[in-house]
């Protein structure tokens, strides 16, 4: 699964900018290129693969040194498509029928809880025969929603490696690997104001937190898999989120391969028990969710660190049908949960991103 060649690209989160991808490998099936080391940008499918480009030349700005600009780097104005040409993977009625058959399944017992999602898309053409600036279209979502967990990662098509196209504004924290210890904070429970959550919204939030627990475990030393902070509050852009926080000191010699199979993909955004959850989410949703609600983010294999977010509230380019900007949104179904509000949330989650990609 490992291959190389220089296929130039780029990548970027806080504090680390990145050119000149050289090679990739699938981190769920062979991870030994980590072993040698380097600064490694990771975007991994909701249904997989789990992609890692290396990449050459890195600069951090963390602290330890604050080196100028890349030369010769450039970055175009975003130019999205318009508001009005979004089109959805599910419409509102076909939503709301499809939570009812989520709910049924929950009825008979066979799951408990299921994250239902649609993808929007909307033309958008490559400029001058070039694929789209993936750097431009971060700024503006940098500018006008930034969030915890933002960054990018742009391989050119055409390449000795597998292409990527991925911009996020993530607020969900994945995996923290550092100084031998991992962590998670996976988020459930989304609203406008802090008094829009509910009591709907704090159980599912200790639903999915048990899962990440019970994930943790299967890489982590007996003993030590605690929740640190549990039903936080945080404040985004035009919403607020429940976080629980969990972590876990790992086992030693534990893998990429190892913490990927035992994690993935993430709780948050798959149901419970997760492996009923995806066997419902295939039969459900119409289309594959790709990059959205996989992961995006780095390993740094020369410091043993990592950071690696839920891949939502981010978009991606498909070169299908002449070249389509894609966004995933969605919702987690329970019992008590009324579809149509469901649907609102998903609109919820969407409506400031997409209109900040769009024009008009």
């Amino acid at each position: 699964m490992r291959r190389t060649g220089a296929a130039g690209g780029r990548a970027w989160f806080a504090g680390v900018e990145a050119i000149g991808a050289v090679e990739s490998t699938d981190l769920a099936v062979d991870d030994a290129p980590l072993r040698r080391g380097g600064f490694w940008a990771v975007v991994g499918e909701f249904e997989g693969p789990v992609r890692a480009w290396r990449f050459e030349d890195v600069r951090h700005r963390d602290g330890r040194s604050d080196p100028p600009e890349h030369p010769g780097r450039t970055t175009g104005a975003w130019t999205g498509p318009p508001a009005s040409a979004w089109t959805s993977s599910l419409d509102r009625a076909e939503y709301c029928r499809r939570v009812d058959v989520v709910r049924e399944a929950i009825r008979e017992g066979d799951v408990y809880q299921v994250n239902l999602c649609r993808v929007l898309t909307a033309p958008l053409p490559p400029v001058d025969g070039r694929e789209p600036d993936a750097h431009a279209l971060a700024g503006v979502l940098d500018r006008g929603n930034p969030a915890p967990f933002a960054g990018g990662i742009h391989v050119p098509a055409g390449g000795p490696l597998p292409p990527a196209w991925v911009v996020s504004a993530s607020p969900e924290l994945f995996l923290r690997v550092g100084d031998g210890r991992v962590a998670s904070g996976p988020i459930k429970g989304t609203a406008v104001t802090r008094d829009g959550l509910t009591d709907k919204d704090r159980a599912e939030n200790v639903m999915i937190a048990d899962m990440v627990r019970n994930d943790l475990q299967r890489v982590g030393l007996p003993g030590t898999v605690e929740v640190t902070d549990l039903l936080a509050v945080e404040d985004h852009p035009g919403l607020v989120h429940l976080v629980t926080t969990v972590e876990a000191r790992l086992r030693p010699g534990t893998g990429w391969q190892d913490l990927l199979a035992a994690t993935y993909p993430p709780a948050s955004v798959s149901g419970a028990p997760k492996h009923s959850a995806l066997e419902h989410i295939r039969r459900v949703e119409p289309v594959r969710r790709g990059p959205y609600c996989g992961t995006i983010g780095w390993i740094d294999a020369d410091r043993g660190t990592a950071l690696l977010a839920v891949g939502i509230r981010g978009f991606w380019w498909r070169p299908d049908d002449g070249g389509r900007l894609a966004f995933g949104t969605g919702a987690g179904i329970t019992w008590e949960s009324d579809p149509e509000k469901e649907w609102h949330e998903t609109e919820l989650k969407a409506q400031r991103l997409v209109g900040l990609a769009s024009q008009g």
